[in-house]
């Protein structure tokens, strides 16, 4: 469910942060469901119980998860994405698509990855919020 690519240069809280958020917008995980304990998933992702806890108290802070003492964290029933259900899911419909035909032109996973990484450390994050959502909905 939840990975993390220490070759990204981004933190792994905030790795699993928005891991999370997607999950939940792309309905894999539901309002209500809970998050896999911070012991498992620290376990899970060779990382530290600290580097958990802050990630889901960061998603509490935002409003996204509630924490329960000694039940766990919940995503809350009440939270809506700034993104639209229907806009993610068309991007990642898109990326999906682009991912196969690179693999059909022979590319491998790596090559893939450095791909995408390379174009998202071009654009800037105010032209991230701006422009890539307009390209991926147009298919520019």
């Amino acid at each position: 469910m939840i990975k993390i690519n220490s070759s990204t240069g981004l933190p792994v809280y905030l790795q699993i942060i928005e891991q999370v958020k997607h999950l939940i917008e792309t309905g894999v995980v539901r309002p209500g469901d809970a998050l896999p304990s911070v012991r498992n998933l620290a376990t899970q992702l060779v990382i530290s119980p600290n580097t958990v806890i802050k990630a889901y108290t960061e998603l509490e802070h935002q409003g996204v998860i509630d924490l329960r003492m000694g039940s766990g964290a919940y995503v809350r029933t009440q939270w809506v994405s700034t993104e639209k259900p229907e806009k993610i899911r068309i991007a990642a419909e898109q990326v999906k698509s682009v991912v196969a035909n690179l693999r059909a032109e022979g590319c491998s996973h790596e090559e893939i990855r450095r791909m995408f990484e390379a174009e998202l450390i071009t654009v800037t994050p105010v032209e991230a919020s701006s422009n890539s959502h307009a390209h991926a909905v147009n298919g520019n």
